[in-house]
């Protein structure tokens, strides 16, 4: 196996649920703890993606290069600092996935050439759960010195592996599992849904 460096993107401003989300707590852990642990099980060097001053305390950090400027920043820093190939990109606030679908989402980048290996759920890709390989980060910049800061619209630029609903069906993994937290409401589901 290729060497991966796993980045977890917790620079956000978490504007819809009123605090960190990086901090909430879920199952007696915040989801930075669990992101972090997820992470650990398929990468050897893990990296937050924020602020220094937030987050240095629980593994090395990455900041933006391109501040306030959302989740693609995030992403484009990373790659400018990782020293691997192949980098896995997790949001802080996906506290459902599986390790399991991680290591078959890093299998596929490594076997094939493509430049991103994304989920796709129906017609929404999933670019906070995606393996980039670091020639992205030229399309990023080039995006984000445009001041266009969404993702989605590069992955018509570039190739892509998608793993499809259909493939994750095949394969047992719960497309629930791409539930990401931004509200109160949100967070409190997830809490019913853990105990």
């Amino acid at each position: 196996m290729q060497e991966v460096t796993a980045f977890i993107l917790a620079g956000g401003q978490s504007s819809r649920m009123g605090r960190d989300k990086a901090f909430l707590q879920l199952g007696g852990r915040t989801l930075l703890q669990r992101a972090l642990e997820l992470a650990r099980a398929v990468a050897t060097e893990v990296r937050i993606a924020g602020q220094k001053e937030k987050f240095a305390c629980y593994a090395p950090v990455v900041e933006d290069l391109y501040p306030g400027r959302g989740p693609l920043a995030g992403i484009h820093a990373a790659l400018r600092s990782s020293a691997t190939e192949l980098n896995l990109i997790l949001g802080v606030d996906t506290p459902f996935l599986e390790a399991a679908l991680l290591r078959y989402l890093v299998e596929q980048a490594e076997a094939g050439g493509a430049v991103v290996t994304v989920p796709r759920i129906g017609a929404k890709y999933e670019p906070l759960c995606a393996v980039y390989r670091r020639g992205f980060a030229e399309l990023a910049e080039e995006s984000l010195r445009a001041e266009r800061n969404k993702i989605d619209p590069l992955f018509a630029m570039t190739s892509l592996r998608v793993v499809d609903q259909a493939e994750l069906r095949t394969l047992a993994f719960d497309p629930g599992m791409f539930d990401n937290l931004n509200t109160a409401e949100e967070w409190e589901q997830a809490r019913r849904r853990q105990s």
